[in-house]
């Protein structure tokens, strides 16, 4: 397989759910965990869209809870790759929650999930580069390298003192 480069377009996806009583709390609010995995779901197509291989989760970023969700609305979430290292794959999510017969529509969540590509033997393997074209996806770009060295070292897999990008933001050089 080419590991030719590829743009972040290529990897959007759109995935709709309808939230029904199954998805509910008592307070006819969509589970969290329900969200989660959908979330997930989502992501991991994303990824593989980029990837043209299996995906597995490494990670998920904190993940806030801004607006509820409802028992009959439709959420969309929406993903996107922002940036490729050399076997994983950041994505973004954004969640959107609408009720239909209002038209309400509010933005409920966001997130970054982390993906790594690997083979039948579930072995890592090298993903794509990824060619940023707009200004916001130049943006996600370069923050990834900021928000992967927050991951490496709140998972204890980076020292503090190697991880230049974060330290550049608090110190000058």
């Amino acid at each position: 397989m080419s590991l030719k480069k590829k743009f972040a377009r290529e990897s959007f996806t759109i995935m709709n759910e309808l939230v029904l009583p199954n998805d509910t709390n008592t307070l006819n609010n969509l589970m969290g965990g329900r969200l989660l995995h959908w979330m997930d779901i989502a992501a991991a197509i994303s990824a593989q869209k980029h990837c043209n291989r299996i995906v597995v989760t490494a990670s998920v970023d904190n993940v806030s809870f801004k607006h509820p969700i409802k028992l009959g609305d439709v959420i969309t979430i929406e993903a996107k790759v922002t940036r490729a290292f050399n076997t994983s794959v950041e994505v973004r999510l954004d969640v959107w929650a609408e009720n239909i017969p209002s038209g309400a529509r509010q933005k409920s969540n966001e997130a970054y999930y982390t993906f790594v590509a690997v083979d039948q033997s579930a072995r890592t393997i090298p993903v794509p580069e990824l060619f940023p074209e707009t200004p916001e996806e130049v943006d996600l770009f370069d923050g990834a390298l900021r928000r992967r060295q927050l991951r490496l070292v709140l998972g204890g897999k980076m020292s503090p003192d190697d991880a230049s990008e974060l330290k550049a933001l608090f110190f000058k050089a």
